[in-house]
């Protein structure tokens, strides 16, 4: 007999998303402190950001927007939920997405390096779309998204708290 049978219980294969990862890099003159203190006080975003708007929904641990903070940011018609998992002063901030996109997993985190002149900001986003082959888009809208941000986050820490 040729082909081939299988007994016993059926077997289901899910395939996992791959994991999509978005990197962007600037500097400014600014102090990792003064970066810092924009990246940790939401309603600034909005002012170097293309986020539209703030809200702070609950407090976080040691300062109002550290550990364990959740923050509502909403540009246009998408409201993203965000809950702050890192806030190092002057060296990391960290946060994960609660809700508002189609994607599981994501988490940006944003190390900032001081230099000769000024600090290096290096914003890294990782994620996995939650519908099979939109993971293409996310990563690009993201990436633009982010890109944006991280620059507005360089120039206006450069020029407000520089």
């Amino acid at each position: 007999m040729y082909g081939s049978s299988v007994s016993g219980k059926a077997v289901e294969r899910r395939f996992p998303m791959a994991v999509s990862v978005i990197e962007h890099e600037a500097t400014t003159t600014a102090s990792p402190a003064a970066v810092f203190a924009l990246l940790a006080d939401g309603s600034t975003w909005p002012r170097w950001s293309p986020i539209g708007s703030f809200e702070l929904l609950e407090p976080g641990d040691a300062m109002p927007e550290g550990v364990g903070a959740v923050r509502m940011f909403h540009t246009g018609r998408v409201h993203s939920k965000e809950r702050v998992v890192t806030a190092k002063p002057n060296e990391t901030f960290a946060y994960e997405l609660v809700s508002g996109l189609a994607v599981r997993e994501y988490r940006a985190a944003v190390t900032l390096s001081p230099g000769e002149s000024g600090t290096t900001i290096r914003w890294r986003s990782t994620f996995r779309a939650k519908v099979p082959g939109t993971g293409w888009l996310y990563r690009r809208q993201l990436g633009r998204f982010i890109g944006q941000t991280v620059e507005g986050l360089a120039q206006g820490a450069g020029s407000v708290l520089g």
